[in-house]
């Protein structure tokens, strides 16, 4: 019997950030994009609502969320520890063992929804 192996530790916590982002906004839109050799042609999960919202990637030491245009969302908890430096974006990175507050999250993830604006108008 072939054994189906467990998920990583980074695979377990783009899961739970999945989730996180998904309860934050029911009406957010999640797809795959930018497939290549270096993801396993998986693809880099986008969630969007009204534009792009954030980014999921997992590398070797780290999962890391980076936000469209997180330079201009409020981050009052202070998650974003990444990328601090852009005009743009921002990042969260997330190591293995690292706790990230739920709310905090959330809040976050519907600041940046509420950045994106209404839908364009046609």
């Amino acid at each position: 019997m072939k054994r189906i192996p467990a998920l990583d530790w980074r695979e377990e916590t783009l899961d739970r950030m999945r989730a996180l982002i998904l309860e934050a906004d029911p009406e957010m839109t999640e797809e795959r994009k930018w497939r290549k050799a270096s993801n396993a042609m998986k693809g880099v999960p986008v969630w969007s609502h009204n534009g792009i919202v954030c980014t999921g990637e997992t590398y070797k030491e780290v999962v890391k969320l980076t936000f469209a245009r997180g330079a201009s969302v409020p981050d009052p908890s202070r998650l974003f520890n990444s990328s601090l430096e852009g005009g743009t974006r921002r990042a969260i990175d997330i190591h293995e063992g690292d706790k990230v507050d739920a709310r905090a999250f959330k809040a976050l993830v519907k600041a940046a929804v509420a950045q994106n604006g209404p839908p364009a108008k046609r």
